[in-house]
């Protein structure tokens, strides 16, 4: 028996846990089992073409909304030229509609739906033969055998209960197999919440891996210096003595290397939560903030549990503490909230200045009471995946193509990182901040600029001739402050036609740089450079009658802008 996992990853950093975590489970036929890895960016042809070099008998698919076009595509071919092998999926997007998507897809045997790994391994002793009917497997969706052994009914098993967390082995042993990846852990499953738009809510059963082992986990990390450690806990902060016990343990052994992601309820954070927080090495984690509308109205109608105002304040103090990257969504298409009320909404997120702010389009998920509640909302959604929001009672169509326009200008203004200064003034010239990108998603539909991939230097004079045609008289102070951001993020070798021939002069220049490599008065850690060498390794402008210098080698850890010195 040869089993073959099949992961198709978003992009090629990204691993998929699921598979691993199903592998280990079931590690008494970790000799039949492997695992592949693909992309949805790869062709359809190479990875048939490797999964029919591999010869497996068993295949699984890990089912995901992003990729399940694309498996499905897999699927449909792959049985063309391995007619005998069992297909299985598993995953969100096939637990909740199983008999169905066997009914429109004759190619797969079965699903496996919900927590996989004691049912995958059920499912490894059904192949095996030390395990008789598939009948006796709970979690499972599949097509029974008939009389003459060919396949006819489809019949559904009960659901399997929650697994115990600490029974769920590690999978991460072998480092090398993911170097240059994220990796991704869990230390509870389940949400305390019933967020009407969300599958986690279906999975009331909150659980949490015992704090002793989940140290012993991360102490791996630690030790590994992986870059980055996402954990897929879906309201990390819950708990307060897992969070804070986790928090604490990555503190204290920190190496200055890892950085790890967490996704919490603002709301939910105390005083000893906050000042830990405080005390951490800039950089050490990262939190993805889920605010989604403050219209209480719609707060209320998703059966959400947040106080905007808690979250104001923690998100503010957090942010004056200047050591954590900030992560906040909003979903726009949430019941109540029409074009006014998400102006609001984004609003009111903005003013607390995210390091990114994330405006994302409700998808009606099969399983969801969101998906329930479709017709009461005069919801209208794409059948295809994402199965995203067209359309509701409170939102036309109209509306969703304007936020659309908006959602790609804060994507690619704001949550790059590389106009904050310019920003900054501009914004001013507007009402409020949504206008301002409202506006500038105008800007770029009546110039013909939108469903164009721009350069990042075209961007800048994009920049520069929307805020010099709205607010005129700034115009020279913009095209400074959009030099200071082009020039904060590399020192660019090409000087893009707004900021014109370079103030300083040749003589002005080598004065500075021979001034600064006699004496480093600025450059610290630069000791070992001679000047030729730290003119190339920084950048030095004039911008009025200051000097501007830039310096590369020491960034700020959460921007990654380089470190800036005025000088008279």
């Amino acid at each position: 028996m040869k089993v073959l996992l099949i992961a198709v990853n978003a992009k090629y950093i990204h691993s998929n846990l699921a598979v691993y975590s199903l592998k280990s489970y079931a590690s008494a036929y970790e000799q039949n089992i492997s695992i592949a890895e693909y992309t949805i960016n790869q062709g359809i042809d190479d990875i048939l073409a490797d999964i029919y070099r591999q010869t497996p008998e068993v295949l699984c698919f890990s089912s995901y909304v992003w990729n399940i076009v694309y498996v499905k595509q897999l699927i449909t071919e792959v049985k063309k030229i391995l007619p005998h092998v069992h297909i299985w999926l598993g995953g969100p997007e096939v637990s909740y509609n199983a008999v169905e998507f066997l009914e429109n897809c004759p190619q797969a045997e079965g699903i496996m739906r919900g927590e996989g790994e004691e049912t995958f391994l059920e499912l490894m002793n059904y192949y095996s033969g030390t395990l008789h009917g598939l009948e006796n497997i709970k979690g499972i969706v599949y097509r029974r055998r008939g009389s003459s052994g060919g396949l006819s009914s489809i019949a559904e098993n009960p659901w399997r209960p929650a697994a115990d967390m600490n029974k769920i082995p590690f999978v991460y042993h072998d480092m090398e197999k993911f170097q240059n990846k994220i990796i991704y852990y869990e230390s509870s499953r389940g949400c305390p919440f019933s967020c009407s738009y969300c599958l986690s809510s279906i999975d009331r059963s909150l659980r949490f891996r015992d704090l002793e082992l989940v140290k012993k986990e991360l102490q791996i990390f630690i030790d590994a210096e992986v870059p980055q450690v996402k954990f897929v806990d879906r309201t990390f902060n819950c708990r307060h003595e897992h969070a804070i016990g986790i928090w604490s343990y990555i503190a204290e052994h920190d190496k200055g290397k890892t950085n790890f992601h967490f996704e919490v309820a603002a709301d939910l954070l105390n005083e000893e939560e906050m000042r830990l927080m405080e005390s951490m090495r800039p950089g050490l984690i990262q939190l993805e903030i889920g605010v989604q509308s403050t219209n209480p109205d719609t707060i209320k109608e998703i059966r959400r549990v947040m106080e905007f105002d808690e979250v104001r304040k923690c998100v503010s103090r957090i942010r004056a503490g200047g050591n954590i990257h900030q992560h906040l969504d909003l979903i726009a298409g949430l019941p109540y909230e029409g074009y006014e009320s998400f102006r609001r909404s984004f609003n009111h997120v903005y003013a607390l200045q995210p390091e990114q702010l994330q405006l994302g389009f409700l998808k009606v998920l099969k399983g969801s009471y969101m998906y329930e509640k479709a017709g009461e909302y005069q919801l209208q959604y794409q059948d295809r995946p994402p199965f995203e929001v067209l359309s509701t009672k409170w939102l036309s169509y109209g509306d969703i193509i304007r936020l659309k326009g908006i959602e790609e200008m804060v994507e690619v203004y704001y949550n790059s990182g590389q106009f904050t200064n310019t920003l900054q003034l501009l914004e001013k010239a507007f009402t409020d901040a949504f206008s301002m990108y409202e506006e500038l998603g105008r800007y770029y539909e009546k110039n013909d600029l939108n469903m164009i991939s721009h350069s990042r230097i075209t961007r800048y004079e994009v920049l520069f001739d929307f805020a010099a045609e709205w607010d005129d008289k700034n115009k020279e102070e913009y095209r400074k402050l959009l030099i200071v951001d082009l020039y904060l993020r590399d020192n660019v070798k090409n000087r893009p036609a707004f900021a014109g021939e370079p103030a300083i002069t040749k003589e002005e220049s080598a004065q500075f740089y021979d001034k600064e490599a006699a004496g480093y008065y600025y450059l610290k850690g630069y000791e070992e450079y001679n000047k030729r060498q730290i003119r190339k390794m920084t950048h030095l402008e004039k911008i009025g009658e200051k000097l501007v210098l830039f310096d590369y080698k020491n960034r700020d850890v959460l921007t990654n802008q380089a470190n800036v010195f005025y000088i008279d």
